[in-house]
């Protein structure tokens, strides 16, 4: 399998960049279910890019981020 392009690595980086900025802003808005939309959006995105261009390890990471990230909504913000 050839490496990835610079294109496919800096579009997850980009999309992991504002899944990131979404979770920091969750923290401070009063409605943070759109913020928490948007993270899931940008990672599913990413994860689906790394998948497709055999990034197996990356994926996996993303995946593990986003899991993480639906454990702090749902114990911090879910229910309020």
């Amino acid at each position: 399998m050839s490496e990835p392009n610079e294109d496919v690595l800096a579009t997850i980086a980009r999309l992991e960049a504002l899944a990131e900025q979404a979770y920091d802003e969750m923290y401070e808005t009063r409605s943070p279910r759109g913020r928490y939309s948007e993270l899931k959006d940008c990672f599913a995105e990413a994860i689906g890019i790394a998948e497709r261009a055999g990034l197996e390890a990356e994926a996996k990471r993303l995946t593990a981020r986003l899991e993480h990230c639906r454990a702090v909504y749902r114990s911090q913000f879910s229910g309020s």
